[in-house]
């Protein structure tokens, strides 16, 4: 797989790389309680946010398993960034990819989300020639498990009690597209590059 800058624009919204001004942004949710428990790392605290950006800031290529590339989800007309959304390559010999996301709740709701994962999809489909995507959802996450379903991902598993957070036991739902099902969907598009292959 090559060296990707995932810069794509959909109807409303701009994928872009992190930049080390987006710290405040990102802040505003990563630090709320109700965003907690889906984040990779705890993110509770301004230098926590400041670590978590940096992060983000070097994935910007899928040469191996275990790469990933992050983009800040950034609302084109506002240029407000109200999220993120990464694609990890998880597995080379099946083609398989993990998709993970956050928004900001205050932005819940619009669509941004289906905007900014129908792109991401058509990336790893369309460039990285990914096999399989999965998505991780909290089992009580009922939103993103509907939003899961419309963009035609199936629920593989649903682990039920399977880790404690703060005290309490955790669910989890898996979701999964295959490529085919993908193409084969109404959502088959163009695919909205103008990012760098090197």
């Amino acid at each position: 797989m090559a060296s990707f800058s995932l810069s794509t624009k959909t109807d409303r919204l701009v994928l872009r790389p992190f930049q080390r001004g987006d710290v405040a942004a990102v802040a505003r949710y990563h630090t709320l309680p109700s965003v907690q428990r889906y984040v990779v790392r705890p993110t509770r605290y301004p230098e926590d946010v400041a670590g978590a950006v940096e992060i983000m800031r070097g994935h910007t290529a899928l040469q191996r398993p275990g790469d990933t590339i992050s983009a800040a989800i950034v609302r084109q007309v506002e240029g407000d960034l109200i999220g993120q959304v990464s694609l990890h390559w998880s597995d080379a010999t099946a083609g398989q990819g993990e998709v993970r996301f956050v928004i900001n709740p205050v932005h819940a709701g619009n669509g941004y989300l289906s905007e900014a994962l129908s792109s991401v999809f058509d990336v790893a489909f369309g460039h990285f020639r990914i096999h399989r995507l999965f998505v991780k959802c909290e089992g009580r996450n009922h939103h993103t498990a509907k939003l899961m379903q419309k963009l035609g991902m199936r629920l593989e598993a649903h682990y039920r009690e399977h880790a404690l957070f703060q005290g309490e036991w955790d669910e989890e739902l898996h979701f999964a597209i295959l490529d085919r099902e993908w193409q084969a969907s109404s959502k088959v598009r163009p695919l909205p590059l103008q990012g760098r292959v090197a």
